[in-house]
């Protein structure tokens, strides 16, 4: 799977609110080990990773995340730009998530940043 398909596949699984059809998801994208980190959570494998999600269909039930750019890379870290957008249509929340791509394909670090950067 190419960087493009993992990082679509990731969002998918932020957006499955099934965790029956959201595990198949985490264990095509997510390194053994993975961490994501955003400024809620700090959690580590792929069985962490679902709790937050579930945890974030539980408080906003029919919520998504939309990648909202293209996928920039280098070596193997990567950055792209998402939305929260919440089941009305809202968007409440925009960021930027960068991360490292481990030797085989799957994510291995996500760092989830929310809003725009703090003026200078």
């Amino acid at each position: 799977m190419g960087t493009l398909e993992t990082v679509k596949t990731y969002i998918a699984a932020w957006n499955e609110p099934d965790a029956a059809k959201r595990k198949p998801l985490i264990d095509a994208c997510w390194g053994d080990e993975g961490r994501y980190c955003d400024p809620q959570a700090d959690v580590t494998g792929r069985a962490a990773l679902d709790a937050t999600i579930a945890a974030m269909h539980a408080q906003a039930p029919g919520a998504t995340i939309d990648l909202i750019s293209g996928i920039d890379q280098h070596h193997d870290q990567i950055r792209f730009a998402w939305a929260f957008r919440t089941a009305d249509g809202n968007v409440p929340i925009r960021g930027i998530d960068v991360g490292e791509v481990a030797p085989d394909g799957r994510l291995a670090r996500i760092v989830g940043f929310w809003g725009e950067p703090p003026a200078a």
